[in-house]
């Protein structure tokens, strides 16, 4: 992260007012969204990978009650053994409760936790107010971000946990519905053979995984118009696909044995419905296939003879774009079909799209000093790249150098496909 504090598309610098309405309005999000819960909700654990609700809640507040109220050596917490509970993985602020057993948190309770959260907000707001802190808004605007991508894993966490009881509740039942559109015809965009730059540079905020901008060598290629769609994917399971050992990588391979994978997750065995935020509904064929591992993305991508982009080929496709689509704003929360002639469709939300970059770090990176380098650079083994966001981020937290990350064996996030190509 930089020293400054503005985000994409959002200027803070030297605005402690506007700052502290960003703040307002991010942290008041989340609690929204918590809000479609119930109590019991908000506590379930139904995975490892997962983490409740509550944990979310309390966590994102932990992290500016550590790294912005903790500055203060005078500051007091109100429930000090709360930092062992709610510390996510900082080994050197301190210890913390094992990531699997986050569920058996029924202590504290809802309440309490949202009243902590008030407290942490109303604390950071008054600092915010007075504006007398040079470094604070940059601190800040992490913990924003950071908060951001909570609200994103608040949503896919407890997705899954409704995908797992047998009564399919709904999240947001009576949500706004896409209306159904033709997707285009696949096609494939080329683009020309030589050095380019990836990586952020500006003054704008950034996480460190992101920079230093620098330069690659590109070959000439292609990508894909718009991400692979259920319909499309739909084929590649019926062509016998998850049968097939030839197009999966090895641990792929294993994986999908012992897992017994057989279709995209989510999906119900006949193909028909799969399970949403707003409950179980029908597949649109049109709208881009979500739920995918990287292992099922390569082997649809070696089924249909291609490929998935480089990260780099990605992000200076995305870069000639506006940062619009499909986000959590729309409310929908799940992939939509849109109809339209651009060259390049959804490069932005809907879902996050797989590239064959492994996650490592760039030339030159530093991680940031202190506690907050954990934040990404030890991550940097055995995770792949996915850009562009979904429907459940917040739009104004993403931008065309932004690198998510996660396992090959991951499919719990809305993660779709994007083909690229050497022919």
């Amino acid at each position: 992260m930089t020293a400054s504090a503005s985000a994409p598309g959002v200027d803070t610098s030297g605005n402690p007012a506007q700052l502290l309405a960003r703040f307002s309005r991010i942290r008041h999000q989340t609690a929204a969204l918590a809000a479609h819960l119930r109590p019991e909700d908000t506590v379930v654990q139904s995975m490892p990978d997962a983490s409740p609700t509550k944990w979310h809640l309390a966590h994102t507040t932990w992290f500016f009650e550590q790294f912005v109220l903790g500055r203060d050596e005078a500051y007091v917490s109100a429930n000090p053994q709360w930092h062992y509970l709610f510390n996510s993985y900082y080994q050197s602020v301190g210890p913390m409760h094992a990531r699997p057993q986050r569920g058996l948190l029924t202590r504290p309770a809802l309440d309490e936790v949202m009243d902590y959260r008030q407290r942490v907000t109303d604390a950071v707001s008054e600092l915010l107010a007075r504006g007398d802190d040079e470094t604070l808004p940059a601190i800040v605007e992490l913990g924003l971000q950071h908060e951001q991508q909570h609200q994103e894993l608040l949503l896919t966490d407890i997705k899954h946990a409704f995908s797992l009881n047998p009564l399919a509740p709904a999240f947001l039942p009576d949500g706004p519905r896409a209306v159904t559109a033709a997707a285009p015809a696949l096609a494939y965009v080329p683009f020309d053979e030589g050095v380019i730059e990836i990586g952020y540079a500006g003054d704008g905020f950034h996480f460190d995984n992101e920079e230093p901008r620098h330069k690659i060598y590109r070959q000439a290629g292609f990508i894909a118009n718009r991400p692979v769609t259920n319909a499309e994917y739909r084929a590649f399971v019926l062509d016998g696909g998850y049968r097939t050992p030839g197009l999966w990588l090895s641990d792929g391979w294993a994986t999908v044995q012992s897992e017994r994978w057989t279709r995209p997750f989510y999906w119900d065995e006949s193909l028909d419905s799969e399970f949403t935020l707003q409950g179980r509904r029908a597949i649109d064929p049109h709208a881009p296939v979500s739920h995918v591992s990287y292992f099922e993305a390569d082997a649809f991508a070696r089924w249909a003879g291609a490929r998935l982009p480089r990260e780099g080929e990605w992000e200076a496709a995305a870069a000639q774009l506006p940062i619009e689509g499909n986000f959590q704003e729309s409310g929908m929360f799940h992939p939509r079909a849109i109809e339209s002639s651009a060259p390049l469709l959804q490069m932005y939300g809907d879902v996050w799209e797989w590239t064959m970059s492994p996650y490592v770090s760039y030339p030159g990176f530093a991680p940031l000093t202190g506690a907050l380098g954990e934040y990404n650079g030890k991550f940097m083994c055995g995770q792949w790249i996915l850009r562009g966001g979904s429907c459940v981020t917040p739009q104004d937290h993403i931008r065309a150098t932004y690198r998510n990350f996660f396992p090959p064996h991951a499919r719990w996030q809305f993660s779709g496909i994007r083909l690229g190509n050497d022919r």
